[in-house]
């Protein structure tokens, strides 16, 4: 699901001369920097619903007819030759929907990770904790993405994890080679009665600045011992720069749970999506998204309907950066099921719904 970029202040020393001017001490650069960021919302759903509430399967920007924080963090980092670690407080709606299963301060936790180098000489580093997942192109930090509102995809697979990782960074920055060991699906604590860790691994190839490749994968379990079902998860995407003014960017998830434990059939989802960017101006963008979502089974989008989850969804956004850290964004989307699976205001359920979303985010 995705990568977080920040605002972050660079403290340097003072140079200072010797009676020979030749023997100059080279100043230091200060390890720690602190950052932040800030999205306010508004969304208005032509449904209507009474309880204010979107869909239970969005989790980023769900409120409807009010002004609200999506997300807010402060963030401190160190960063020296061999030693890193980021420790980041968050509110608002995105975090509670998304940190629901998890307990007390655990819930206002974005990041919270360390991380030593191993190598002299190679990039090379372990880091545990809680970290941005190492799924999709989609982070939660809204500003850093080409459409205001998340993809279904994204929105439904992991957008934290929490475990340890070992990432090597080839010497031209072209390789990315990382293997996990997680607590779970999008899990801080690990659910009750499971003993079993889950695992997941990432290839990222940058051929060129113009280019980026990723193929990502998740085994574990999301439920007890007493029904273990095994779940495989694969997640592809490619970043193009087309033209220094477009962009194309086009992912596809594919999953399969085991039906019974310890069987040999699966549930199979799977969910395709292409996002078509251009800058209009430096300063005003455009994007355009298509997406499909097929679920017919339940596994992580249970409908309850006869042909499952199926939904096919298109977005339309603007947006104007007034200056590099923040964005003003509009978007329209429209999102199409199969089924009869949304519920109007009026008690009502239909196939269809389109909402309005607009946001303000800002970085420091």
């Amino acid at each position: 699901m995705k990568m977080i970029l920040m605002g972050a202040a660079l403290l340097t020393g003072t140079t200072l001369f010797a009676q020979d001017s030749s023997k100059t001490e080279t100043p230091k650069s200060n390890p720690f920097s602190f950052s932040g960021y800030a999205e306010v919302y508004y969304q208005y759903d032509f449904n209507k619903p009474t309880d204010n509430n979107r869909p239970g399967f969005i989790y980023s920007h769900n409120r409807h007819n009010e002004f609200n924080l999506n997300l807010g963090f402060l963030k401190g980092s160190y960063n020296a030759e061999r030693v890193r670690a980021n420790l980041a407080i968050a509110a608002g709606t995105y975090t509670n929907a998304n940190y629901a299963a998890e307990t007390g301060v655990l819930k206002n936790i974005l990041e919270a990770n360390a991380g030593f180098k191993i190598s002299k000489k190679k990039n090379l580093w372990i880091d545990a904790g809680i970290f941005s997942s190492h799924i999709g192109f989609e982070s939660a930090i809204s500003k850093d993405c080409w459409t205001l509102t998340r993809s279904i995809l994204a929105e439904n697979s992991p957008y934290f994890e929490s475990g340890a990782k070992i990432t090597y960074t080839s010497d031209n920055n072209k390789w990315l080679v990382s293997g996990l060991v997680l607590n779970g699906w999008q899990r801080i604590k690990r659910i009750d009665a499971n003993s079993l860790m889950s695992y997941g691994t990432q290839l990222q190839y940058k051929p060129n600045s113009n280019i980026t490749l990723s193929y990502s994968t998740f085994i574990g379990i999301d439920k007890p011992d007493s029904v273990r079902l095994w779940r495989y998860f694969h997640n592809l995407y490619g970043i193009f720069s087309v033209t220094p003014k477009f962009g194309i960017t086009a992912g596809f998830d594919i999953g399969s749970e085991q039906k019974t434990k310890g069987g040999n059939s699966f549930n199979t989802w799977y969910s395709p999506v292409l996002i078509l960017k251009y800058a209009v101006t430096p300063k005003v963008s455009i994007a355009a998204r298509g997406e499909y979502y097929d679920d017919r089974f339940g596994v992580i989008i249970a409908s309850g309907t006869l042909n499952g989850f199926k939904t096919a969804g298109y977005s339309l956004n603007v947006d104007y950066a007034p200056v590099p850290n923040a964005v003003v964004r509009l978007e329209l989307r429209s999102l199409n099921s199969k089924d009869d699976i949304f519920t109007k205001g009026s008690g009502a359920v239909t196939n269809n719904n389109t909402f309005i979303t607009s946001s303000i985010a800002v970085s420091f």
